[in-house]
């Protein structure tokens, strides 16, 4: 009889456990939204640049190249969706590096991070980018008479952009790149979701569906 109590005793244990995770899992999902799921850091590092409210459920990760002139045209783009949902969507900045020598301006978005000027930065980067990016006769230097634009610090980006620590942040975000399928930019995920088919009308659809999944009251 014992056994049997035993036996009652231990499969309650189990049930109040299942239950129990199950609900700490879906109260996790409900609080934290996408960043409650387990692989959500491959999408989202800590060094990740975020741009957006804090409340904002549908997260838009953008692996991005400095010199990609898709990435640059994207741009207005992506600040037109969030204008017109303010408060719902957060922008993520991830670096995908592909062209020749492009780690060379993902050094520098670094460094102005320190100087809280990463989106003025990123900003005038995307819109000179015609004079520095040409694939037929790139001229990084050129970004310099562009920058102050951005009201940063030349002389100390030139000192940061060196830092050691920079270039782990490129090889995470090539990592996770390569272990989400992105072998071009920019490449698009909405809550963990990839834009399958690319063009803007459909990254449109993307964050539209994310949207009303999570807003849906």
């Amino acid at each position: 009889m014992k056994y049997v109590m035993f036996g009652f005793a231990c499969l309650a244990l189990f049930f109040v456990f299942f239950f129990g995770s199950s609900y700490y899992k879906s109260q996790q999902a409900e609080k934290f939204g996408f960043m409650a799921q387990e692989n959500a850091s491959t999408f989202v590092r800590e060094h990740s640049q975020i741009l957006g409210s804090d409340d904002a459920k549908v997260y838009l990760v953008k692996f991005t190249d400095p010199a990609c002139e898709t990435c640059a045209a994207f741009s207005p783009l992506v600040k037109q969706m969030m204008d017109a949902n303010p408060g719902k969507i957060k922008l993520v900045i991830r670096y995908a590096p592909f062209h020749h020598g492009a780690d060379y301006f993902v050094r520098i978005l670094e460094a102005a991070k320190k100087q809280d000027k990463f989106w003025e930065t990123l900003d005038v980067m995307y819109k000179s980018q015609q004079y520095w990016a040409s694939h037929s006769n790139p001229q990084p230097q050129r970004i310099w008479q562009f920058l102050p634009k951005a009201g940063v610090d030349i002389e100390q980006i030139k000192k940061d952009m060196n830092d050691p620590a920079i270039e782990k942040i490129i090889a995470q975000d090539l990592a996770d790149a390569q272990t989400l399928n992105v072998h071009k930019t920019p490449g698009f995920f909405a809550n963990g979701k990839p834009l399958q088919n690319f063009g803007y009308k459909q990254l449109q659809q993307l964050v539209k569906t994310e949207i009303e999944a999570n807003y849906s009251n």
